[in-house]
């Protein structure tokens, strides 16, 4: 049985004070037994959270990483550093990483395999433009996006992955993969996980990321092979984001 969770990506948002208020919502907020919630906030406010969530079931999260473990690489973070800080997932290959930093998928490896390094989870985010879209070519760019990464992994490596599924398209524009879309992309990364191994596919939470929010968390969570969200804007929110949690229960 998969473990749901939820993961609330801030990006460069957030302040000292939305830490607290988060902090002090999530120590007293019942959240559902059976799922896990984690917070993915700006290098800055990293410590802060940490000790803000220390009374919360709640995971800190980064939003990346660089690939080495310490050098000359001013205005990079390590995941050495990362975990030191208390860390224990680190988004690899968001679309926004891949778009306007141009990481490519021989650096989204790298990285991936520089957070398993440091002991870290990394969730890799997958996901198809527009015109990839409707082209008909998302299956290819999706699976393609996969299979750059878990091709050049170990079994063990593989296990301890968890794959956001996030299609561009719908990432802070408002519009959202309807269940069926979302899950048809899920089902077809189960299938090609089911080609290294069954019991891979049958273990790797697979997580939707574009424009979750409170009103369609619910109906997205229901399909079967999504294991839950990496929530954008709606984890800004306190309410919001404590509604999205309670629907994965």
């Amino acid at each position: 049985m998969r473990t749901p969770l939820i993961a609330g990506n801030w990006k460069m948002n957030g302040s000292l004070a939305l830490v607290e208020r988060f902090g002090q919502a999530l120590a007293t907020a019942s959240l559902p037994a059976g799922a896990e919630v984690a917070l993915v906030v700006p290098f800055p406010y990293l410590a802060a959270a940490g000790q803000a969530l220390t009374d919360a079931p709640v995971a800190l999260g980064a939003q990346t990483l660089h690939q080495a473990v310490e050098g000359a690489y001013t205005g990079e973070v390590s995941g050495p550093m990362l975990a030191e800080l208390g860390v224990r997932y680190v988004l690899v290959g968001h679309s926004e990483r891949r778009t306007l930093f141009h990481e490519d998928d021989a650096g989204v490896l790298a990285r991936v395999q520089a957070a398993l390094g440091a002991g870290l989870t990394p969730i890799l985010c997958v996901g198809e433009t527009l015109a990839e879209r409707e082209a008909g070519r998302t299956m290819e760019v999706v699976l393609g996006q996969v299979k750059a990464v878990y091709d050049a992994l170990t079994a063990e490596q593989r296990a301890r992955l968890v794959i956001a599924y996030e299609p561009v398209w719908a990432i802070g524009t408002g519009k959202t993969a309807t269940p069926e879309q979302a899950q048809g992309v899920h089902g077809a990364l189960r299938g090609c996980l089911a080609a290294y191994d069954g019991a891979l596919a049958e273990a790797t939470r697979l997580l939707y990321g574009g424009s979750m929010n409170a009103g369609n968390a619910a109906e997205l969570l229901s399909q079967p092979d999504i294991d839950g969200g990496l929530v954008g804007g709606a984890s800004l929110k306190v309410d919001d984001f404590l509604a999205i949690c309670q629907s994965a229960g």
